[in-house]
């Protein structure tokens, strides 16, 4: 299963670039171009992204041929030449990807990806990247945020019953785990990348029984040594005094307490009441998750507060990017066979010819690809890799930010991304070339 399910990845794109494609194809337009997809600006509360979704573009382009079932529907739609269709049945894509890797930090105006193939191939492309790396980079982003404020405490993701839709929830557990989640409660996302899993248990379980008590003992009888208790079904401080009692209980038969959860109320309050009582009854070792509409910014107020919190499961305003749920990505022609292409949409200008990023000492510099500009390349041929080469890509790529783009208030000043001189003379000279 893909992380977009059972969807043919050749026809997830907008008739605009099926019209496209076939206006190019009746007019002989079929040369090698380059596209690229970047983000216009950040969104106001981001400082950074973090780069996600090459992985998913690379699995879906191995499944991307206009098959038999596409093509028999696409003869079925008005206004399509057969030559067309016989066109492109079994058209597969044949070019190149770079990618800013995986987990790597980058900026607004900086390529994310660029394809570069022949121009029918290269524009039926555009709505399925812009949604796998807009999506992916948008959570990624969002979860980093979350590690930041979290610090060395760990974090899960909580986030797929509220994501918008399967491959979004894959999506989002797997950038939750590159940004630094230490585990993942969707068991999919866990098969199918590796990732630890997380679960306590829900308020359902502890309303089947009568007692609290009977639903504790049950619950810890079943999972004897990693039992998490779900504390406020009804009363959280009595909820943690009634895990004492079960704790001391089934002690003799080797039972032992993991942890136990609050999801609701005031979380700094109930973690010090809960704390205490655990302590009192010599449960130090018994750890408290905390749940419950988290975001970043409630995460670092009970982190400043000293919360006795040992990990967070954080959900819905992880997952959904709840502050910032778009990225406005963008996938625009920089180069065809005839040279660089310019946009000049106010507002929307782009910037023309194959590109690089180099990074440099606190700054970030946008040229052309044969220029020669100090730093370290960003851009490079895309390729799957582990997991945990990719998170630990992230880890180090943030750490190395400086401290004002590390908070989670906007940044003063925001990163700086210059325009390299080769690159400026390119644009003035095509800009001149417009306007005559």
């Amino acid at each position: 299963m893909t992380p977009y399910g059972a969807v043919n990845p050749a026809l997830f794109c907008d008739l605009y670039e099926l019209t496209m494609a076939a206006a190019y194809d009746a007019s002989g337009l079929d040369g090698t171009a380059t596209f690229e997809l970047f983000v216009r600006k950040l969104p106001p509360a981001r400082n950074f992204l973090v780069a996600a979704g090459a992985a998913d573009v690379m699995e879906a382009l191995e499944r991307w041929v206009f098959d038999d079932v596409a093509i028999t529907y696409l003869r079925s739609l008005p206004g399509f030449s057969p030559e067309f269709i016989d066109r492109i049945a079994g058209l597969r894509f044949t070019g190149e990807l770079r990618a800013v890797p995986e987990g790597e930090v980058a900026f607004h105006a900086e390529p994310l990806l660029e394809v570069t193939a022949p121009l029918l191939e290269a524009q039926l492309l555009e709505t399925l990247l812009l949604n796998l790396v807009g999506t992916a980079t948008t959570q990624a982003s969002k979860a980093a945020r979350v590690a930041l404020a979290a610090g060395d405490r760990p974090f899960a993701d909580f986030s797929a019953r509220r994501d918008h839709g399967v491959g979004a929830a894959m999506s989002a557990a797997r950038a939750s785990a590159i940004a630094g989640a230490a585990s993942t409660s969707l068991v999919e996302a866990g098969r199918r990348y590796g990732l630890s899993l997380s679960g306590t248990m829900a308020h359902a379980y502890v309303m089947a029984f009568d007692d609290e008590r009977d639903a504790f003992q049950s619950f810890c009888r079943t999972f004897p040594t990693n039992a998490v208790l779900l504390l406020d079904t009804w009363d959280t401080v009595q909820g943690a005094r009634h895990a004492v009692e079960v704790a001391r209980e089934l002690g003799s038969e080797g039972v032992r307490i993991a942890g136990v959860r609050l999801d609701s109320g005031d979380l700094e309050v109930l973690s010090r009441e809960v704390r205490a009582i655990l302590d009192d009854a010599g449960l130090r070792d018994v750890r408290i998750l905390a749940s419950g509409d988290l975001d970043e910014y409630r995460i670092a107020r009970l982190v400043e507060a000293g919360a006795p919190i040992d990990a967070f499961g954080v959900g819905t305003r992880m997952g959904t990017s709840e502050d910032a749920p778009s990225l406005g990505v963008v996938y625009k022609l920089a180069e065809d066979e005839r040279g660089p292409k310019l946009k000049l949409a106010e507002g929307k200008a782009t910037l023309p010819g194959r590109k690089q990023v180099w990074r440099a000492d606190g700054f970030d510099v946008l040229g052309l690809i044969d220029e020669e500009v100090e730093g370290r390349p960003l851009l490079v041929p895309a390729k799957s890799e582990p997991l945990d080469v990719i998170r630990d890509r992230c880890e180090a790529a943030v750490a190395l930010l400086p401290g004002r783009l590390r908070c989670l208030s906007p940044a003063d000043p925001p990163y700086e991304v210059r325009i390299s001189p080769g690159l400026t003379a390119l644009v003035d000279r095509l800009t001149a070339e417009h306007r005559r």
